[in-house]
């Protein structure tokens, strides 16, 4: 085990991207349930501008623009926003498709690697996501997937979104434990710059293919982080 992870008894997952495919699970929903509903639907530009919607929908919460609401609220209204987006008027869909399409987001697959790599992980350290999805979210997609996580953590338990201190902070405090003995797993950069400057250790796990094949963003490491990794089996070969 590198040395840089001395005393780290607990890894925290970013799980969008990092632990789950998003982007081929919400289109494959999406077809499903908008095929009737949407002319020409196109599903992975539709669930790549429903994933647009993420970091806005959160970040009026974090500005105080209004008080925090769990993620399947945003998403909800994302959703809407998305389809009036592409033509569709919100009204024009029964409010029963609306709800099934999204749940979309409690029904994403892991990534190959990562359930036998979470196993081997969790052999040596408490495992758990930190995300910014709300407990049942993410409790939906662990019990889909078999992730098998120690606890589920993350915004809704903090009450705050990702890069806010709070999300980060709480969770260590939560765990019983110092920020620098945790560490934050992510294939994002600006998610592990936030934990690193509040003192978590950081392990970046390439997701190349995240945002589909002409991803362009966090297909390189772009800080001194603890661990570089290609993917869950690979950080448990260097740190268990």
């Amino acid at each position: 085990m590198t040395a840089r992870f001395d005393g780290v008894e607990a890894l925290v997952f970013d799980m969008f991207g990092t632990v789950v495919d998003w982007r081929n699970s919400v289109a494959a929903e999406v077809t499903v349930h908008l095929r009737d509903h949407v002319p020409d639907l196109d599903a992975h530009d539709f669930a790549d501008r429903w994933r647009a919607q993420y970091q806005p929908s959160m970040e009026r919460v974090r500005n105080g623009g209004r008080e925090f609401v769990r993620l399947d609220v945003l998403h909800r209204e994302n959703l809407e926003t998305v389809l009036a987006e592409v033509g569709v008027d919100p009204a024009s869909v029964p409010t029963e498709v609306l709800d099934e399409t999204n749940l979309a987001w409690h029904r994403l697959d892991p990534w190959p690697d990562a359930v036998p790599g979470l196993t081997r992980l969790k052999e040596r350290f408490i495992i758990a996501p930190l995300s910014n999805a709300n407990i049942r979210l993410a409790l939906d997609v662990a019990k889909r997937a078999g992730l098998p996580w120690d606890a589920i953590l993350g915004a809704e338990v903090a009450g705050a979104y990702k890069p806010e201190p709070a999300a980060y902070l709480r969770t260590a405090e939560v765990l019983g434990l110092e920020p620098n003995q945790v560490c934050m797993v992510a294939a994002h950069n600006g998610d592990l710059a936030a934990a690193a400057e509040l003192g978590l250790r950081t392990a970046f796990v390439r997701r190349p293919t995240e945002y589909g094949p002409a991803q362009t963003s966090d297909l390189a490491p772009e800080g001194d982080w603890d661990v570089i990794a290609d993917d869950f089996e690979d950080l448990a070969r260097q740190i268990v």
